[in-house]
């Protein structure tokens, strides 16, 4: 194996070398490194350099390895984590410049989950402001760029991760989704992730000084960005360790049984009145094709009220919003984002008092048709977007630009609402004219079972391939 070309394996791939002692946390470890210096300038995708405590801890493993002490299931494997979690001794900043000295006391547990199975954290990725933009952009770090081109956003709010990741910096990206903030970034640069169920991955921040929403709660999840579904079947069980300071966490294993008999998808084209561009149906028909090819059953029917959970959800989310989290936006957050809120709220009107806590209740009526529905087809094949990824500051461009980059994201926060597990993978190679661009689609998943959802992801990612080696030979 040529040394030079260590930080381009995958995840899975360097965890079996440095289990099996072919190759030291050290070696992987100071790759990602120097590959992150090589490429961040550019990029700005991580904003924290931990070079120097990185190379401490890979040290530290290999001479505990050497020592007789077990590996870990992520053995030396590099990866970032996103500004708004916790890991201790750092700031939690949240692209916000009034958060910049918000200094973590202790580990957030996906932080002190991943560093329990051996991970190495080597930097700590951007985010726009609060995290509630699906592009990346903050007064505090600056723009991340896309790897693919200028042209195409980053994605949001996980865009440092997505990134990072695509562009070698690292094996796994942590991210973090209250709306789509996983599947953004990995829709935006070819890569993959499962955005988790409810209560499956524990989170808690113990920097914060309250709780956060109950819709914040119930919506928002805590996930990897990767180059390939075998990355997520190997990260993923360290991820959904229990920590009992998540006390809603639901301590499932990540496989659940094997369905009898061929597994039915359900699959859909409906883009809800939008455009559905030539590209994202041909990608979708390849991962209809894909999934056929794998001995899925697949057959085109609509599954039920998408279009009103994720509209009704997400103005819900917008109430609870406007009413716990306005103030702060107003007075720490900069002009662009908080003209970016006032069009949220126009895009989504928030819902208030009686009418709010109703729609917050009717959530389990939601849940509840789509529980039945999934009984019949355990996964749902659906866009994600109905155009390709759109492009920088989109949604600073009033209502227009909000709707196309939000407003007809309907699969995305729909499943935010319900709860469920949803997969993105890349299923096509668009050559448009700006260049060639990924497009991603989504393969929802019964509840709790994220691990059938990355079943699919692998199944289309067999047909298409990764996209990763084609984006470093344009790199390059």
């Amino acid at each position: 194996m040529n040394r030079d070309d260590i930080w381009r394996l995958s995840a899975t791939n360097l965890s079996t070398l440095t289990r099996a002692g072919d190759l030291t946390a050290e070696e992987a470890v100071g790759a990602s490194i120097a590959r992150m210096q090589a490429v961040n300038p550019a990029l700005n995708a991580v904003v924290e350099d931990l070079s120097v405590e990185a190379q401490s801890r890979a040290r530290a493993l290999d001479k505990a390895r050497a020592a007789g002490a077990a590996p870990g299931p992520l053995q030396g494997v590099p990866v970032t984590i996103k500004i708004n979690v916790d890991q201790r001794g750092h700031a939690t900043s949240n692209g916000v410049v009034a958060l910049k000295d918000l200094i973590a006391p202790a580990d957030a547990p996906v932080v002190a989950n991943l560093e329990q199975a051996g991970a190495v954290v080597i930097g700590r990725t951007n985010t726009p402001e609060f995290s509630f933009r699906a592009d990346t952009d903050n007064p505090l770090h600056g723009r991340t760029y896309n790897p693919w081109g200028k042209h195409i956003s980053p994605g949001g709010s996980s865009g440092g991760a997505g990134s990072a990741v695509m562009a070698g910096i690292g094996a796994l990206a942590h991210g973090n989704d209250i709306g789509g903030s996983l599947r953004f970034p990995a829709a935006a640069n070819g890569a993959v992730t499962v955005k988790p169920g409810l209560g499956r991955v524990p989170a808690w921040n113990p920097s914060q000084t309250a709780e956060r929403g109950m819709l914040a709660q119930s919506m928002s999840v805590q996930g990897l960005i990767t180059r390939s579904a075998a990355d997520l079947h190997l990260a993923m069980p360290a991820m959904i360790t229990p920590d009992i300071r998540d006390p809603f966490h639901v301590p499932l294993p990540w496989r659940g049984a094997a369905p009898e008999g061929p597994i039915k998808v359900a699959f859909t084209r409906n883009s809800f009145g939008y455009e559905l561009h030539p590209e994202v149906e041909m990608a979708l028909e390849t991962a209809r094709d894909a999934l056929i090819d794998a001995g899925y059953v697949v057959e085109e029917i609509e599954p039920p009220i998408v279009f009103e959970a994720g509209r009704i959800g997400y103005r819900a989310l917008m109430g609870e919003v406007y009413a716990m989290m306005k103030q702060d936006v107003d007075a720490a957050g900069s002009d662009t984002v908080r003209q970016i809120f006032e069009v949220y709220f126009q895009e989504f009107p928030p819902f208030a008092g009686t009418e709010l806590l109703q729609m917050m209740a009717k959530r389990t009526h939601y849940a509840r048709e789509w529980a039945l529905f999934l009984q019949d087809y355990p996964l749902v094949l659906t866009p994600f977007l109905p155009q390709p990824f759109f492009k920088p500051d989109r949604d600073t461009e009033g209502a227009a630009g909000v709707h196309e980059v939000l407003g007809c994201a309907v699969y995305s926060y729909a499943m935010n609402f319900l709860g469920l597990p949803a997969g993105s993978v890349p299923a096509r190679l668009a050559p448009l004219a700006t260049g060639p661009q990924p497009i991603n689609v989504q393969i929802v998943a019964r509840r709790w079972r994220e691990d059938m959802a990355v079943d699919a992801c692998a199944a289309i990612e067999q047909r298409v391939g990764r996209f990763s080696p084609h984006l470093w030979d344009m790199m390059t």
